[in-house]
């Protein structure tokens, strides 16, 4: 039996969480094998991650595996038939290089500033 593909998301930042809750509304609706959990809720430890480590990038669990980064959105959007086709095409050979390396490089490192700098904010009240 399939099991349901589960999105492990940093349920703090605003742009992560508005993206995931999209994400979540389009596949309740459709009743897609996926589940959603915050990192806060997400057994961590399970997996060899840190609650840091884990803030860094989206983490999905799929048929056993850990698996982060682009290729963690590449499989939440392939399985969501919306959203296949983008899942495909960041996978093609030209692409994927250059999607790991805006996300590693660009996207991931300023979505985990600003993580770290809510969280000095909220340490300091």
């Amino acid at each position: 039996m399939h099991q349901p593909t589960e999105i492990i998301y940093n349920g703090t930042c605003p742009i992560c969480a508005r993206e995931i809750a999209a994400y979540e509304r389009y596949a309740t609706s459709r009743a897609l094998p996926l589940g959603f959990t915050p990192l806060a809720a997400a057994d961590l430890a399970q997996w060899g991650l840190s609650p840091d480590q884990a803030a860094r990038r989206l983490h999905v669990i799929h048929e056993g595996k850990l698996i982060a980064g682009v290729d963690a959105f590449a499989i939440l959007w392939r399985e969501m038939p919306r959203f296949r086709w983008l899942g495909h095409l960041v996978q093609w050979p030209l692409i994927r290089p250059i999607a790991g390396l805006i996300y590693e490089r660009v996207l991931a490192p300023l979505l985990y500033a600003m993580h770290r700098r809510r969280q000095a904010k909220q340490q300091a009240v």
